[in-house]
């Protein structure tokens, strides 16, 4: 045959398996129904917005604690190593294993993964804050509590801001690991994708979650940039 014939050929074939991959996103059939890709990806969401919600609730304070007084520092090295070397579908089946199945111990689970990128930025965040502004507050007369809230906070809070952004991404991609257990979530698509070797279904999956990922940085980037507007030029929290 003809070299530019079966290199027309291959394109056309690779075409093909390109638009392929699409057929389960552009089914209408298959975005409605309690196994739709809707209910899944609101699933997800439900996922990330619970255990980010949660560890958040942990690690915000604790992180202000250790940042305003410098104390308990090791707690964050220990964190910051434990969560670098925990297997998340390790820890998920053991979980599983001990608790059963189920939403609770999932978001648990992801929770536990949340809170080292947020209790790190905070702290991080909050010691980091300009020194000057910390000492007029105090020759202000101010209590800690309030050069905490009037101070070292607002200028933290970009710092925390981009904590709470990378453990939602980090929550987001390990979601797809609790499909395992519990069935629900984007990740069932690349479960059942598999299972049936339907690639497509599997690339739907995978490629919702991305999506899924891609929006929620930019909105939690959008709001980290107007924290960082809102702080004083110069006096902004420093890592």
């Amino acid at each position: 045959p003809h070299p530019g014939h079966s290199a027309w050929h291959a394109a056309m074939v690779e075409e093909a398996a390109g638009m392929n991959l699409f057929s389960y996103l552009t089914d209408p059939a298959n975005w409605h129904g309690p196994d739709g890709i809707w209910e899944l990806l609101l699933q997800h969401l439900g996922y990330t917005v619970a255990s980010v919600g949660i560890a958040a609730a942990i690690a915000i304070p604790l992180g202000i604690f250790i940042g305003h007084t410098g104390r308990g520092s090791f707690l964050l090295i220990g964190l910051s190593n434990a969560a670098r070397a925990i297997p998340t579908l390790g820890l998920l089946v053991l979980v599983v294993l001990l608790l059963g199945t189920g939403t609770g111990p999932i978001i648990g689970v992801l929770a536990i993964l949340a809170l080292p990128p947020i209790l790190t930025a905070t702290a991080a965040g909050v010691r980091g804050a300009d020194h000057e502004a910390v000492h007029a507050a105090r020759a202000l007369g101010m209590a800690p509590g309030q050069i905490v809230a009037k101070v070292e906070w607002p200028l933290a809070l970009p710092l925390v801001i981009s904590g709470l952004r990378s453990a939602t991404l980090q929550v987001v991609a390990t979601a797809t690991v609790a499909a395992y257990s519990s069935g629900e979530g984007l990740g069932r698509l690349l479960i059942t994708g598999n299972a049936t070797r339907n690639y497509s279904e599997m690339f739907a999956g995978a490629f919702m979650v991305a999506v899924l990922a891609v929006v929620l940085d930019i909105l939690l980037g959008g709001l980290g940039w107007l924290a960082s507007r809102h702080a004083s030029p110069g006096r902004r929290a420093r890592p």
